[in-house]
Parts: structure tokens; C-alpha cells; sequence
């Protein structure tokens, strides 16, 4: 069964006699723009240009993939097997044999016969133009409008023409004169000032004894090209005009025509070629590849890919690529290979026009200077004529952009284009970019280590490094090579130092008149003065990533002006898209924008620092209070009311996200309000970041930095905002273990604002008090004073803080084994957090009752799905310390329920991240639950050590509520690995350290196995 997908005619998928339904109009044209080009990767940006031409609809990205679900689907009448559409990061690829596109193959057998003919081989090429016409159905992307669609049609239509004119010329020198004009005329009504198909077209009428016909039809070309042109026909037609006329017999004007025996000739001229000299190459091979496949490809075959554009940021090495392709590829361009700068060369320097540049290229291909046209549309032609039928590589050099370069590309032409510019260049229809970014670290060391040659004084950790100081970027790597070789006496040790000195590599990174400073100059005032303004205010931007809200913070600007500018530097490669929406921008970028800042005096720029600050300060005080709504907070004053908040926060499930994906900002934030700001905005920032720091697992970094902001609250004698400090400090000790450190916050939060009359903050202090306590194992003091808060809160009517409540005297009940009123509190919490849409309070309530019917209801299997469900929502929460939690607890299930091996992935997976956010209490159940799933596969002496460990853990925090639990698990493995001895002690132990928790299950679990233990015939 042949499949098959049909681009002329209507767009169609075959496979053998089934038919697929493609879907509408837009569809169909979404499967030709990826058929057109399958095999090979599609960016997203171009498959939108050329579905939706520069009117995408609101939500692009959703509408194209419904176009690519439906083109799978119509694909899979191929049978078991059928070609995919894979998506690459932002692009697209038809993964089918291109010769199962029938336009494709009618290219390729276009060109090859054309090879073919000029290599003499005429029987061959007649047969492969046969195969093209059997893959020809009529006008391709039949119904389809659209620019793309009709830039196709009109680069196939040339593509028809060269094998009719091919066609024609075999069956010239065939004398077969009658099914060359039946095979000329529509093509000479549809151009008529075509002069090379005109004569062939003139010389077959002549050879049918239409002489008339012949003449008048030389008459009507001669007119034509006159009227359009301005000029007079070429040379050939006034000599087979009067060839024609004199009647010189037809097989000697047929020689003439087609280039054999007598035929009139130009003479011979050495091809132009202006390339530069090629350099040792290094690197890029994967780009090398890619282009020299589309090359080879095109090569030929008429316009199938006959232009590719290379953008980067300056001196990433666009055009040493380019010209390092025209030397590889030498051969393949016998009529010329050709450089021409668009570029101003010079930071102030206009760029050509395209009238310029047409006229120089015109003038390297051997036109006399002084009979070209001065017209750009007669230039336009005149180059697009002598292109028709030349194998040439033309580069176009540091194009300023799209309408520069639109008129210099050719028609259906053997000739390839190469674009290189410093933008992306929209709006080119058929062109493909390649955009080049630094170099990969081992090809960044290769390019060094080839410019320096063989030296002494060079370390490969030196080199390394070095590189990485040049940012990756070729002009940067060479100019640090050329450093080097001009100071003999230096080691590469030297050049490091020298380079990293003062922060200033910029100033370092220049060679006589390369610098990479000059380059980026270039692109910097190509700018607008906003685009510029931006682009000083990103460089004081103090993290790696970025959005279009912070821009617009950076700048003063609205939203909108800011994405826009965002756009426009995204187009210079002046800033760069990593992922969808997150922006960054080169370290050495950085600088230069820094250097350009300190040497103006802006003060809206100046300010740019101050702004980016307070934007991360609110948007995440509003973060904050969406997603950790439990928090008693201090009012934001000092901070800029007048910065933008991001406006993509707008409930808990995106605010929980923009913390997520603006945590090292956020950090970054912090660390500059601790080494710049005063002690108050200090105080204020770590108080609006101290949920989302604790949540992250950043404790370590917050701990110092709220002491000082209880400093200073002291100091101000703001006794309301130092009870709070004190809560935010409590809360991250109590994660960190640090019990007696967190209850005596509490406790000091509680008496002020027992001081100050403030009940919200009292109640607030016991519940955090509780917490320290419960996890100390002192459940009785715990559940007073929960019990106490839950009274107050109930008469508040807060749901939420009440939920929180009932959770944690839940836990405090499960601990005393009062489990009918543990499962009641879990329960009530758990309606509550979901009358009030709270995902991470529903995750805690569902971890906890799974934890009550694993450890009190004797009912795994409930607790294993319950903790299932918990897990996908702490997972969905982002959140990496519950995600963890909550494995271990799955994990306890799991190896009570007999799969040990599933139990210890799970602990494996969990225990470095809890070392990582410093959860002290659940490394210990880690560890300890590592050991029982060790003893159950066999490998009690591995799981003796973990026990071990989980107990130095506990007893280190004073987690004394988890000590019974652990010697208990220890005594077992000492049992069962013939240690009865410290296993009746740790017994004892586990005995008497329950009945000072008043845990009786726990109490009488011990109890029971001294029992046992003391009948074992080992204890006889």
C-alpha cells in the first residue's frame, strides 16, 4: 500500500485506495507547510506565518496544535506504522520519506534532469521528466489562499517553466519541432518577455515551417521587453530573428539555441569569487550539516530550498560560518561565489540600498557598470535573468533586515542564498533561519586551543575557563587566542587573571580593531531610544531570567510597550526566549548594557534597581497572600504603591506558580536587600517571602535574615510587626528541627501580643507553640493550647484558620490514640480546606487521615490510596518538601503491605530532598523506614545502619514523639539479625520513652515484643 500525501491539486492524504479527510482549509495548509519541508525541523514561529500569514488568532499556540492533532490523525491511514509529527521545543517535523510528498519529488526530478542534460545524458532526463509530469495533478494548494501558499504556487511555476524550457531543448535537438511548440505556446502567453523560451519556442515554429509565426512571435518579445524593461532584447533573439529571416537552415539556429555545435557564445570569463579566505574550522557541525544538507538538496532542483538565513548575536559567528560553507561546498558553485556587505560597517554607518547592492552584484557577475538600470524593479529582473540558469552561492553579509534583502533573492534558480544578519528576519517567505548560539563548552575549547596552536603554559582547567569567561562566543574565544599568542611569556593562568580581573572582561576582550564591545555596539544603536533604554534597564536587572511585567517595572513602561520592546531585542539576539515567556540576557551583554548605564547620568535609570525591587516586593506580598492565606501579615509600607503588580497572579494555583518560577529572583531580591537596602524595606521583604523561603526549603537563608528583622522591630518599637517577625522565625525553626529555638519564639510572640491586645496574633502563637510541641512529644501541653485556639477561631468564623486548626489537634489526637476524634478533626479540616479551595490544606488533612488508618485503624490499604491522592495533589502543588513527606508516609504503607522494593525507591526518592530543605524530622522517618523495607528483602546488617542513623537524627532535633517508633524498628532488626541483647534494651527503651509521651499503643507494642522475646529459645 503506497502513501502518499498530495500537495498539487487539492491537499490530500492517500494510502493505497483509501482517502483521509485532512479537516478545513486551515489544516490542510498546516500539513503543506510541514509536508513541504518534512524531514526537516520547522520552527513554530514559520508554521504560524505561514498558516495565518502576520494575523495568528488569539490563542496560536492551542489552535496549532489542534491543526497538528488532526493532521495525526489523518495521517494514520498509513497502517501500523504511519509518519509522525513530532514536536521539537518550539518546532514541528513531519518525520515521512520526502518522496512520499509528491511536489517534492516533482522538484527533485526537475533538477535532476536538468544535471542530466547538461551532462549530455538526454534519454535519462527525458525519463525522469516523464516521473515529474506523473506527480503533477494541477495548480498546487488548490483553494488554499494565503502569502505562503501563493509564494509556493509561484516557486513551483518557475519550477514548471525550467522543465518545459528543459524539455523543450532535448526535444529540439530531436528535431521534434511539433511537441515543442504544443509544449512552449501557454508558456510564452504567461511570459512573454522570457527571451531564452521565446527563441527556443521561435526556432520550433521555424523548424515546422511556421516562419511567419516564428518572426512575428521574435517581434512581439522584442516589444515586450522593450515596453517593460526599457531596454532592447538580448543579443540571442536579434541573431535568430535574423536567422530566421535569412533562412538559415533550423538545425544550425537549433545548435545555436539549445548550446551545441555552432551556437553563438559568450565568451569565456573566469567565475567571480570574493569570498574571504577560510579559516582552520572548529565546531558547529551540526549547523554545518544542516545547511550543507539544504544546499545539496536544492542544488539544481529549482527553488525547493535555495535560501537560508543565519541570525545571531554579534560575533557568534554568522558569517565565518557562511563563508566557511562556501569553501566546503566549492565545488557545487561553478558560476560564482559571492560576498556582499548589507551592513553600514560602522555603528553610524547607513546600510546600502538595495539598488546599491543589486547594482555591485550585477557588476561582480561582469555587467558593464554603465549600461545598468537605475531602477530597482529593472535591477530586480535583470538579476533574477541571470540567475535563471547559474550554480552560484551568494551571502548576503549583516542584513538589516527583511525588505533589504526581498529584492536580492533570486527566482527558481541553481543559485543558493545565504542571509546572515543580527535580527531575525520575518516576512521571507520559503526562507528557513538558523539561529546560532555560543558555542557548546568543548567546541568553545577546540576553537581556542586551534587559534593558539601548539604552545607551552597551557592548562586544560585554565582553558576551560577562559572560554566560559568569553561567554562561548567565537569572536570572543578568538580574540582571548589572540591575546595569549601576542604575549609569549604567558601562561594561560596569566590570560585568566587578566580577564577576570575588576569584573571588566569587555574591556579585556579586544585585539587591534576586534572587540567584542564594538560589536555589540553595532546592535545597541540599532536600536530606537526606548529599545536602548530597555535594554540599559535589563542590564541592572540582578538575576538570570526574566518576564515582560519585570521589563516593564525596569522601565516605567506599560505592559504592552514592554512585550513589544522585549520582541524587538528578541529579534536583535540582544536578549534571549529559553522558555516560552522567561527571557535572559548573556553574561557579556550584560556588561556592555552595565558599562552603558555608568556612563550616562539617567535618573529613570538610575532608578531601574529601586523599581525592579519594589515590583518582586508586591507582586509577591500579593503571591503571598493568595497562596499561604494562614499568614498574619505586616502592612507593605515604603514600598513603591505605584509599580505594576504582575498581572498574570490572580488566585492561589498562579501564585504558587509565578513564586515557583520566580524563586531565584526572588532570592536575588532578598540577598540585594540584605547588602544595599536599609533594615526596615529588609525587614519588610524577608516578612512578605518568609511562606514562600520556608515552603522552597530556603530556611538556612532566611533564619539570619529574620533575626535581623526581629532586630529591628525591636529597635523601632513596633511591638505588633515584631510579634509577627517572631511567627515567621518560629515557623522556620520548627521546619529546620530547631524545637526549644521555635517554642521560644512562639512563646515571646504570644506574651506581646497578649501585651498588645492583638487575639489574631496570640491565637496564631499558640498554634505555632503547638506545632513545636506536638513534634517535642509533648501532646498533652499541645492539645490544651490547640484546643484553646480552636475556641477562639471559631468565634471568628475564619474557615480556613479553622481547618488548620482541627488538622493539627487531629494529629495531636492520633498521637494520644483517640482516633474517633482524630478521624472527626481530619474530616471537619478537610471540608473546610475545600469549601475554601485551599489545595495545600487539603494535601495536609488527606496526609494525615491516610497517617490515622495506617497507624491507628489497622486499614493499609485506605491509607495507601489516600496517601496516593495526597501525593498527586502535593505534586500538582510543586511543592518538594510535601512531595517528599508524603512518599515517606506512602512508603511506611507500601512496606507493610509487602512491597519493600517500591517502599525503598520511594525513601530513596525522598530523603535527599528533605536533607536539601533541612526537614530534619522527615530525614529520620526516611531513614528509619529505609532500614524495615532493608530487614523485609534480607539485608538486616544495611538496615541496621539506617535505624541507627534515624536515631542519632531524632535525638538530635528532640523529637522525642518519633524516638518510640524508631527503637522499636531497631530492636526488630537487632532481633532478627541475632542481636537479642541491644534488642531487648532498645525495647526497654522504646517502653519507657512511650509511657512518658502517654502513647499507649505504642507503650503496649513494646510491651509485647519483651514478651516474645523473653519466650524466644534464644532469651531460654
Amino acid at each position: 500500500m503506497v502513501f502518499e500525501i498530495r500537495l498539487s491539486g487539492s491537499v490530500e492524504v492517500r494510502a493505497g485506495a483509501l482517502h483521509s479527510d485532512v479537516g478545513p482549509t486551515k489544516t490542510r495548509l498546516a500539513l503543506a507547510a510541514l509536508a513541504w519541508d518534512a524531514g526537516r525541523t520547522v520552527s513554530t514561529d514559520t508554521l504560524v506565518h505561514r498558516i495565518w500569514d502576520d494575523r495568528p488568532p488569539a490563542k496560536v499556540s492551542a489552535a496549532l496544535y489542534s491543526h497538528v492533532t488532526r493532521i495525526r490523525k489523518s495521517l494514520s491511514i498509513a497502517g501500523e506504522a504511519p509518519p509522525r509529527v513530532v514536536n521539537r521545543g518550539n518546532a514541528y517535523v513531519l518525520q515521512v520519506d520526502p518522496d512520499r510528498i509528491d511536489l517534492r519529488c516533482y522538484t527533485n526530478c526537475v533538477g535532476q534532469a536538468r544535471v542530466l542534460r547538461d551532462s549530455d545524458d538526454e534519454e535519462s532526463a527525458l525519463r525522469l521528466l516523464d516521473r515529474a509530469d506523473t506527480f503533477w495533478r494541477g495548480e498546487p494548494l488548490a483553494g488554499i489562499p494565503g502569502s505562503w501558499a501563493e509564494h509556493l504556487r509561484a516557486v513551483l511555476a518557475e519550477t514548471t517553466l525550467s522543465a518545459a524550457v528543459t524539455r523543450a531543448g532535448i526535444l529540439l535537438a530531436a528535431g521534434r519541432y511539433s511537441e515543442v511548440v504544443a509544449l512552449l505556446v501557454p508558456f510564452s502567453e504567461a511570459h512573454p518577455t522570457d527571451e531564452a523560451l521565446a527563441v527556443k519556442l521561435a526556432v520550433a515554429l521555424y523548424g515546422g515551417n511556421r516562419t511567419a509565426e516564428a518572426a512575428r512571435l521574435l517581434h512581439r518579445t522584442r516589444q515586450h521587453v522593450a515596453r517593460e524593461s526599457g531596454l532592447e532584447a538580448g543579443s540571442r533573439v536579434h541573431r535568430i530573428q535574423q536567422g530566421i529571416l535569412s533562412g538559415t537552415p533550423a538545425v544550425t539556429l537549433v545548435r545555436a539555441v539549445v548550446g551545441r555545435g555552432e551556437a553563438p557564445s559568450a565568451p569565456v570569463r573566469k567565475a567571480p569569487d570574493n569570498l574571504p579566505r577560510d579559516v582552520p574550522w572548529a565546531g558547529r557541525r551540526d549547523e554545518l550539516h544542516r545547511l550543507a544538507s539544504a544546499v545539496c538538496e536544492g542544488d539544481g532542483a529549482g527553488a525547493v530550498v535555495t535560501v537560508e538565513a543565519i541570525d545571531g548575536l554579534g560575533g557568534v559567528g554568522k558569517t565565518a560560518l557562511a563563508v566557511h560553507l562556501g569553501h566546503r561546498l566549492r565545488d557545487r558553485f561553478p558560476d560564482g561565489r559571492l560576498l556582499l556587505h548589507l551592513g553600514g560597517r560602522g555603528p553610524d554607518r547607513t546600510p546600502p540600498s538595495a539598488t546599491r547592492v543589486l547594482t555591485e552584484l550585477l557588476r561582480l557577475l561582469g555587467e558593464d557598470g554603465n549600461s545598468l538600470p537605475g531602477e530597482l524593479g529593472e535591477l530586480v529582473e535583470r538579476w533574477r535573468t541571470l540567475a535563471r540558469d547559474r550554480h552560484m552561492l551568494v551571502i548576503l553579509d549583516d542584513a538589516a533586515g527583511s525588505e533589504q534583502v526581498r529584492p536580492l533573492l533570486p527566482g527558481a534558480s541553481p543559485t543558493v542564498v545565504v542571509v546572515t544578519s543580527r535580527r531575525r528576519l520575518p516576512g521571507l517567505p520559503g526562507v528557513r533561519p538558523l539561529s546560532l548560539d555560543v558555542l557548546p563548552p568543548e567546541d568553545a575549547v577546540s576553537l581556542f586551543r586551534q587559534r593558539l596552536g601548539p604552545r607551552g603554559g597551557v592548562r586544560s582547567e585554565d582553558v576551560a575557563q577562559i572560554v566560559e569567561v568569553c561567554g562561548r562566543i567565537p569572536l570572543g574565544v578568538e580574540i582571548a587566542a589572540s591575546r595569549l599568542l601576542s604575549r609569549p611569556s604567558w601562561t594561560t593562568g596569566d590570560l585568566l587573571l587578566q580577564l577576570c580581573v575588576g569584573g571588566r572582561r569587555l574591556v579585556h576582550l579586544r585585539d587591534g580593531e576586534r572587540s567584542l564591545a564594538h560589536v555589540f555596539a553595532l546592535s545597541y544603536r540599532a536600536l530606537n531610544p526606548q529599545q536602548r533604554f530597555a535594554f540599559r534597564c535589563i542590564g541592572r536587572h540582578a538575576g538570570v531570567e526574566f518576564d515582560s511585567p519585570a521589563v516593564a517595572a525596569l522601565t516605567g513602561s506599560t505592559l504592552a510597550e514592554a512585550e513589544q520592546t522585549l520582541e524587538e531585542l528578541l529579534s536583535y539576539h540582544l536578549v534571549s526566549e529559553p522558555v516560552p515567556h522567561r527571557f535572559t540576557m548573556h553574561d557579556l551583554l550584560r556588561d556592555y548594557a552595565r558599562s552603558l548605564v555608568e556612563a550616562e547620568d539617567d535618573p529613570p535609570q538610575q532608578g531601574a534597581g529601586q523599581r525592579m525591587l519594589d515590583y518582586y516586593l508586591r507582586t509577591a506580598d500579593v503571591a503571598d497572600r493568595l497562596a499561604y492565606p494562614f499568614r498574619l501579615r505586616t502592612a507593605l509600607d515604603g514600598v513603591d504603591p505605584s509599580v505594576t503588580v504582575c498581572p498574570h497572579v490572580v488566585d492561589a494555583r498562579s501564585a504558587e506558580n509565578w513564586l515557583t518560577v520566580e524563586s531565584a529572583n526572588l532570592l536575588d531580591a532578598l540577598d540585594a536587600l540584605a547588602r544595599h537596602g536599609n533594615e526596615r524595606r529588609l525587614a519588610l521583604g524577608v516578612h512578605v517571602l518568609a511562606g514562600f523561603v520556608d515552603v522552597r526549603g530556603r530556611s538556612t537563608t532566611a533564619e539570619p535574615l529574620l533575626r535581623r528583622a526581629v532586630a529591628h522591630w525591636r529597635g523601632a518599637g513596633d511591638g505588633a510587626a515584631t510579634a509577627r517577625a517572631l511567627l515567621d522565625l518560629c515557623v522556620i525553626h520548627t521546619h529546620t528541627s530547631r524545637y526549644t529555638e521555635a517554642i521560644a519564639a512562639a512563646q515571646e510572640a504570644v506574651d506581646t501580643a497578649r501585651s498588645l491586645g492583638d487575639t489574631d496574633v496570640e491565637s496564631e502563637g499558640l498554634h505555632q507553640l503547638s506545632i513545636s510541641l506536638w513534634e517535642t512529644g509533648q501532646y498533652q501541653q499541645a492539645q490544651v493550647l490547640q484546643r484553646r485556639s480552636l475556641e477562639f477561631l471559631l468565634r471568628t468564623g475564619d474557615v480556613l484558620r479553622v481547618a488548620r486548626c482541627r488538622n493539627l489537634l487531629g494529629v495531636i489526637y492520633l498521637h494520644l490514640a483517640q482516633n474517633v476524634e482524630a478521624l472527626e478533626c481530619f474530616t471537619l479540616a478537610l471540608a473546610g480546606f475545600a469549601e475554601m479551595g485551599d489545595q495545600r490544606g487539603r494535601y495536609s488533612a488527606m496526609n494525615n487521615t491516610a497517617e490515622l488508618y495506617r497507624r491507628r485503624l489497622s486499614d493499609p490499604r485506605s491509607a495507601e490510596k489516600v496517601f496516593r491522592d495526597a501525593l498527586l495533589v502535593a505534586t500538582q502543588l510543586g511543592n518538594r518538601r510535601d512531595a517528599a513527606t508524603v512518599q515517606v508516609n506512602l512508603a511506611a504503607v507500601l512496606d507493610a503491605l509487602g512491597s519493600p522494593e517500591e517502599a525503598l525507591a520511594l525513601y530513596g526518592a525522598a530523603l535527599p530532598v528533605l536533607r536539601e530543605v533541612g526537614d530534619r524530622r522527615n530525614e529520620a522517618l526516611a531513614l528509619n523506614g529505609i532500614g524495615r523495607a532493608c530487614r523485609a528483602i534480607g539485608r538486616g546488617e544495611e538496615g541496621l545502619r539506617h535505624h541507627v542513623a534515624a536515631l542519632a537524627v531524632v535525638r538530635r532535633i528532640s523529637a522525642l514523639g518519633e524516638e518510640p517508633d524508631v527503637l522499636y524498628d531497631l530492636a526488630v532488626t537487632e532481633r532478627d539479625t541475632g542481636r537479642t541483647e541491644q534488642a531487648v534494651a532498645h525495647l526497654k527503651e522504646s517502653l519507657a520513652v512511650s509511657r512518658r509521651l502517654g502513647a499507649p499503643a505504642e507503650e503496649a507494642r513494646a510491651a509485647q515484643a519483651l514478651v516474645e522475646l523473653d519466650n524466644s529459645p534464644r532469651m531460654r
